[in-house]
């Protein structure tokens, strides 16, 4: 008779075998996580993918629907792309973190190429050149029914890590090495993701964590917010911080105007949402002008990376001119932060920059350090 751990290898495996055999035939399989496996990590579905014309000579590619979890613990489901080197490869993994796309589904890159920002398919290239299979998560909530936790970074680190495990099902050849690398939203996930590896990645091996302009300091930055040309950014993030906390209601806490605007929070994108904002007072985006500082105490708990130590080496990337992440953000309070911690921090100032030319500036320099870190 089969002790429980054989069972348990042996269930895990069954439904691996019958994810690839459902991929093969080009199949779904139906219902929640719990339908198919409790295990994060695992694959759902298999489809082939259409990558954009810049990665198209470099990788092969298929979208995935894979098991994750909640912030506290529960299963859903999220999306992403998997990419594989047409030639050199080298069975390492590095995760792809995008910067911010919305919080609807249509805003899911691996959909929607038109979200695939140009920043992110150089920065994918360069990793693709390396040899390195490229795991690019959609994050929960984009492209799945659930609602999206925007700038709840364990959330996003959640689903980069087992966006690794995934690809490890998808291909037996990957080692257990991987990296993550991110830009914005992506940075914050990948900093979150190298907090939470050394009880979260199981049998994977964390080497290094790449953040570009990281978003950090969420309790600095919110109430700094209203009244500039971010405002879009911090409606997202109330809704994205409901996902998690019920009792933070963004209708109570946006006034009128800013709710007249709230379709434009699925019927569009980044650039449609911060358009649809920018113009509003303080007065007219929450009312009273100003957050709660419950709500902003908030903010910072789910969002601020550097809470806890990391359990790999860092890479900060930051231009000087961003518009999104104020550099003074970055250097001033995030560095020493993540300096507490015994993993060395390497930082890359990048002098005129914005937000994404940070990422164009730096993709041969970001890969070539994660290559230092796999040796």
């Amino acid at each position: 008779m089969l002790s429980a751990h054989l069972r348990r290898r042996a269930v895990r495996w069954a439904a691996v075998v019958q994810v690839l055999l459902l991929a093969v035939a080009g199949l779904v399989v139906p219902g929640g996580p719990a339908a198919a496996t409790s295990t994060p990590g695992a694959v759902l579905t298999v489809t082939p993918a259409t990558l954009p014309t810049e990665l198209t000579p470099l990788a092969t590619g298929k979208r995935i629907t894979y098991v994750t979890t909640t912030v506290t613990g529960g299963l859903t489901t999220a999306t992403g792309l998997v990419m594989t080197p047409r030639t050199g490869k080298k069975n390492k993994t590095v995760v792809w973190g995008h910067g911010t796309t919305g919080i609807a589904d249509r805003c899911a890159p691996s959909t929607s190429q038109d979200v695939f920002w140009p920043e992110a398919r150089q920065a994918v290239a360069a990793l693709l050149g390396k040899g390195w299979t490229v795991a690019a998560p959609d994050y929960p909530g984009l492209g799945t029914p659930a609602a999206h936790p925007y700038l709840v970074g364990a959330s996003a680190a959640r689903s980069m890590i087992d966006s690794a495990k995934a690809a490890r099902i998808l291909d037996p050849a990957l080692g257990t090495q991987y990296a993550v690398d991110g830009h914005s939203q992506g940075g914050q996930g990948a900093l979150f993701a190298g907090q939470l590896a050394p009880t979260y990645d199981g049998a994977l091996v964390l080497r290094g964590v790449a953040a570009i302009a990281p978003a950090s300091n969420l309790d600095v930055l919110a109430p700094a917010i209203p009244g500039t040309p971010g405002q879009g950014y911090l409606v997202m993030a109330l809704h994205g911080l409901n996902a998690v906390d019920s009792s933070v209601n963004p209708n109570a806490l946006l006034a009128e105007p800013a709710r007249q605007r709230a379709s434009v929070l699925q019927s569009g994108c980044l650039y449609e949402i911060l358009d649809a904002y920018a113009p509003l007072t303080p007065e007219q985006l929450l009312v009273g002008g100003a957050l709660p500082e419950s709500v902003v105490a908030k903010l910072g708990r789910y969002g601020n990376p550097g809470q806890t130590p990391a359990s790999a080496p860092i890479l900060v990337v930051q231009g000087t001119d961003d518009e999104a992440v104020p550099y003074d953000v970055t250097v001033g309070l995030l560095l020493p932060q993540l300096q507490q911690s015994r993993q060395p921090v390497e930082f890359v100032e990048v002098p005129g920059a914005n937000h994404d030319e940070a990422v164009f500036q730096t993709t041969d320099r970001v890969a070539t350090w994660i290559a230092a870190r796999f040796g």
